[in-house]
């Protein structure tokens, strides 16, 4: 069993819930999250995601490039998507609007006229994404960093899903924990062997061939490792009839718990959206007051 790199055991009471209650919990949570598209629910949510977040007792180190994956695809995603081009905007925003900033252009010696028009919605439902979209990547962050890698086959497979589904899950979240790893023994040999990583200079074919030492090894060994489980489970007769898992997990009454807390808000959120047609678009009134005076 190959050990993900960002797993390590901090005895936290978050670690006690099965990981079935816990994925359960956070599908549950996140189906909610995409009903809302107002902040006074969405701080709910958030607030419920990062208590998760804290309890956890995950360190900045422990998750530092995951959260700078996520802070830089969120920003993105706002920035380009809901101030610039709008269009990942609802209805609700896109028609109409109070106007915050305007800016005309001309393109020179072609004529074409550039308009850019910001309005107080659009800049109101890019902090709501933020703090969506916080809320949904805060609750799944957590998950790999506190579960025992062991799990997620019997994890997958307790939750309903085929084995052979089940066990290409598992595979798959140790992808890239194993590559990373493969990746640090191959640069370390190459080093020993007098390889210079600081010296990859030159243009983009240049460097693809200087660093060629390290990707050819490392993808060669990937290949070969997939073909020798693949040989292993064919000779196993996996997925030829009922499978066990040799560690067996067992629901305890805060796992029920956990589950029944995280469906009543699904139901809820139900009733609140489709039943009293709240959640939708909402924006107070004082941040528009604070553009008042913008013509």
């Amino acid at each position: 069993m190959l050990v993900p790199l960002t797993f390590r055991p901090h005895h936290t009471i978050i670690e006690r819930f099965d990981p079935r209650a816990r994925w359960i919990f956070s599908f549950l949570m996140m189906t909610a999250i995409v009903y809302y598209w107002d902040i006074r629910f969405l701080l709910f949510f958030f607030f419920i995601s990062f208590t998760q977040y804290f309890l956890a007792h995950l360190t900045w180190k422990e998750t530092r490039r995951g959260w700078t994956f996520i802070i830089i695809l969120i920003s993105m995603m706002v920035l380009i998507n809901t101030i610039i081009t709008s269009a990942g905007t609802i209805g609700a925003v896109t028609q109409g609007g109070h106007d915050v900033f305007i800016w005309n252009a001309t393109v020179p010696w072609v004529g074409w006229n550039i308009h850019f028009g910001l309005t107080a919605e659009r800049l109101w439902f890019g902090f709501t994404q933020i703090v969506r979209l916080l809320a949904i990547t805060s609750m799944f962050l957590v998950l790999p960093f506190t579960m025992d890698p062991r799990l997620y086959g019997s994890t997958f497979s307790g939750m309903g899903l085929p084995a052979r589904l089940a066990y290409s899950f598992d595979l798959a979240f140790r992808f890239i924990p194993t590559l990373a790893r493969d990746f640090n023994v191959t640069m370390d040999a190459q080093k020993a062997r007098g390889y210079e990583m600081d010296k990859v200079k030159g243009g983009l074919f240049s460097q693809v061939k200087k660093v060629a030492p390290l990707i050819i090894p490392v993808t060669m060994n990937a290949i070969l490792s997939g073909e020798d489980i693949a040989d292993a489970m064919d000779l196993r007769c996996f997925d030829t009839g009922k499978r066990t898992w040799i560690i067996k997990l067992t629901y305890r009454w805060y796992d029920y718990a956990l589950m029944i807390f995280s469906g009543c808000v699904l139901i809820s959120t139900l009733i609140i959206n489709h039943g009293l047609n709240l959640g939708n678009f909402w924006m107070p009134d004082w941040f528009l007051g604070l553009f008042h005076n913008i013509k």
